[in-house]
């Protein structure tokens, strides 16, 4: 038990702020807005907390509206004419106060009496956010200084500029430092939106309204899958002659005295000067970039992931999951099944495209070439996998699947009634079956 004598000295977490509303009563949210605000900034939000009012059961959990400064009546970035509200008392119950974002930030982060309206109402509010460049408003009130935070990925070394006490972080979809949240690019937004919902209503409730929306209610990978080489910019002034030596040289020879060569410095100098210009050593500059190069080949072409992880650099296939895992947090499969359109269909299409009932000819452990493997009637093998013997009889799928995905659907083929194992990988994992009708006899 502690008293009021001793109550100063303690050192105590910070308690978390009561609304000062009935529990019962919808939670009042407010999404602040300016001129050339960036609609989807708005909109987003608006809409999930609106879904949540559908799914939520009984009762209406927020109430949110769209609020303004000065001329409630302005013009959205899309030029859409919003009307809003006019900007509440400061003491009046919030429980949720939203900052968009968008080309007219930067104007409203120039008016102090703006930035003391934000700093006070949140003072209110059970928890702020920003989304996008919203946090430079949060910035401009003072609501970053030793929080982490983040932005659109454009934007990340301006607002650690600008606001040198907050830690940016550039890859997250969204951040929560305390009460403070704030998200990354546009539809991020919506992300964060998603995870204020699951933290007042839910998971179930949360995942009824991203599956309602059509989310993901947690989305795979960072914004670091959207965008360019993102640590690498500040040093492009410095060492952009050397980054684009990089970028004509990913298969090959990149090692620290390649770099030292390619850049005119002794191997100390250029990782000394190159750690202060970008924050990463050369060896971490040079994986970002072939993870670049792979990232636009995943998704702008039909290459396979060997192929790209050889043209760029990787050596092998494992290299370049692992680097994207790190850097990315989605495999190359599932990158390319998100980003990649048209392509990994088309490397499907070439491998179903061959004559129906067969795989390819399938060599043996010992160099000659098996007759064409006939799939008998009632085979659930995976279409259009390549087939490649290995030695003691296994075989190994290998090849492309719709959407650039394994599918989990290979059977074993029999050689002697035991049967001999064919087995798929996907994310690590095997999967077998068996399947009754006998094989090809030269098997």
């Amino acid at each position: 038990m502690v008293d009021r004598g001793t109550l100063p000295r303690q050192d105590l977490a910070e308690m978390p702020k009561i609304p000062r509303f009935s529990p019962d009563a919808p939670r009042p949210v407010e999404v602040l807005a300016f001129p050339a605000v960036q609609l989807l900034d708005v909109a987003g939000p608006l809409q999930v907390f609106a879904t949540a009012n559908e799914q939520g059961g009984v009762g209406l959990p927020y109430a949110p509206r769209v609020i303004a400064a000065g001329d409630v009546a302005l013009t959205a970035s899309a030029g859409l004419r919003l009307v809003a509200d006019p900007l509440p008392d400061r003491d009046a119950p919030v429980d949720t106060l939203v900052i968009a974002g968008g080309p007219g930030v930067l104007a409203a982060c120039a008016d102090p009496a703006l930035s003391a309206w934000v700093r006070a109402r949140a003072g209110q509010a059970r928890r702020v956010a920003s989304v996008c460049t919203g946090a430079f408003l949060l910035g401009a009130a003072g609501l970053l200084d030793g929080r982490r935070a983040v932005t659109h990925w454009k934007h990340c070394g301006a607002l650690a500029a600008r606001y040198p006490q907050a830690r940016i972080e550039p890859d997250p979809i969204f951040v929560r430092d305390g009460p403070v949240w704030s998200s990354a690019g546009v539809t991020a937004g919506i992300d964060l939106t998603l995870a204020l919902v699951e933290e007042d209503l839910g998971r179930a409730v949360a995942l009824a309204v991203a599956r309602h929306l059509v989310m993901f209610l947690k989305r795979p990978g960072g914004q670091a899958q959207f965008s360019a080489t993102l640590a690498l910019q500040a040093g492009e002034e410095r060492f952009g002659r050397l980054h684009a030596f990089i970028a004509d040289n990913l298969s090959g020879d990149l090692s620290l005295p390649a770099l030292a060569g390619a850049a005119g410095m002794s191997e100390r100098s250029l990782s000394r000067h190159y750690l202060e210009a970008t924050g990463l050593t050369p060896a971490k500059a040079v994986e970002r970039l072939r993870v670049e190069a792979a990232r636009r080949a995943l998704a702008e072409t039909a290459q396979p992931v060997k192929r790209i992880a050889q043209t760029c650099g990787f050596g092998s296939e494992e290299t370049m999951r692992r680097s994207f895992l790190r850097h990315v947090a989605a495999t190359p499969q599932d990158y390319r099944a998100r980003f990649g359109g048209e392509g990994a269909q088309t490397v499907a299409r070439c491998f179903e495209g061959r004559a129906p009932g067969f795989f390819p000819s399938i060599p043996s452990s010992r160099g000659a070439a098996k007759p064409p493997l006939r799939r008998a009637p009632g085979t659930k093998v995976a279409s259009g996998a390549l087939l490649q013997a290995r030695s003691r009889g296994h075989l190994r799928m290998r090849g492309w699947m719709g959407g650039g995905r394994f599918r989990p659907a290979t059977r074993h083929l029999s050689r002697t009634g035991e049967g001999t194992r064919a087995s798929s990988s996907y994310r690590g994992a095997a999967h077998d079956a068996r399947v009754r009708e006998p094989a090809h006899p030269s098997l």
